[in-house]
């Protein structure tokens, strides 16, 4: 006979053998299509955020500026105007004044009155050792020879143009002291030879300038030679109101003579 199977009971047999599970990795969920396609547009917003604000603050600057531009430019052609205005009105002036009969006779006045003081010693002392003075600290910079101009020696080997202007001054009595005024100029035009020192050539002019302011009317027939060159003194008739004593050097020898017009004669 047939024993009968005995039934075990499912849970029973859980419990007395239990199996191993196997483990399971976590799994990261990929980015859904929805979620990728709703931060594209977030991007572009940012970008043309940022780029409309970059585009307002360079239209601002660039107006702030063309503002001030225009502004520079408005009040430099204010100043271009107002500039063209004085010059216009000091050319018209400096026109009437070079008409005007007192002011082309006072030349003619203050070289009287230059030929009559000249007659006095004392003032004729004073102004000849201030032109000497003069000669000395201005004309012999200008002589000496520059660098550029300077030979292998040291001498210049040509000639070279010389063409200086300086004031003749006095102080007035009535005024305070240190006071001065212009009473005539004098211009040395010549040209400046390497074959006589310079001293000699000072030395020439000063005995040119004074011989010419000289009252005196003895040796009326003198006439002046720089380097061995005749030279021609006269005032210059395009100088007003201020006389000024032109010396020039001619390019002629000492050989040839003419009467050259004295200080003593108008």
């Amino acid at each position: 006979m047939l024993t009968p199977v005995q039934v075990i009971p499912v849970q029973v047999i859980a419990q007395a053998s239990p199996i191993a599970k196997p483990k399971t990795t976590p799994t990261i969920a990929a980015p859904s299509p929805n979620a990728t396609a709703g931060l594209v547009p977030q991007i572009w917003q940012y970008s043309t955020i940022a780029l409309a604000l970059a585009l307002g603050i360079l239209g601002i600057t660039s107006a702030l500026q063309h503002r001030r531009l225009t502004k520079k430019l408005r009040l430099e052609v204010l100043k271009n105007h107002e500039m063209h205005r004085r010059t216009e009105q000091a050319t018209a002036t400096i026109s009437t004044m070079e008409k005007n009969p007192d002011l082309i006779h006072s030349r003619d006045f203050n070289l009287d009155y230059l030929r009559m003081r000249m007659a006095e010693e004392t003032f004729r002392f004073a102004v000849v050792n201030q032109i000497k003075i003069k000669i000395k600290q201005q004309i012999t910079v200008a002589l000496r020879p520059t660098q550029a101009l300077e030979g292998e020696l040291g001498v210049s080997s040509t000639g070279r143009n010389i063409d200086h202007i300086f004031d003749v001054e006095y102080e007035p009595s009535d005024m305070p002291k240190g006071t001065k005024r212009v009473l005539f100029r004098i211009e040395v035009k010549m040209v400046k030879l390497p074959t006589q020192p310079t001293s000699q050539t000072i030395s020439q002019i000063t005995d040119c300038i004074e011989s010419f302011l000289s009252p005196s009317q003895e040796n009326d027939s003198w006439q002046p030679t720089i380097q061995g060159r005749l030279a021609n003194m006269r005032w210059d008739q395009k100088a007003k109101p201020t006389p000024r004593l032109l010396l020039e050097q001619t390019q002629e020898g000492s050989n040839v003579t003419f009467r050259t017009s004295r200080m003593t004669k108008s």
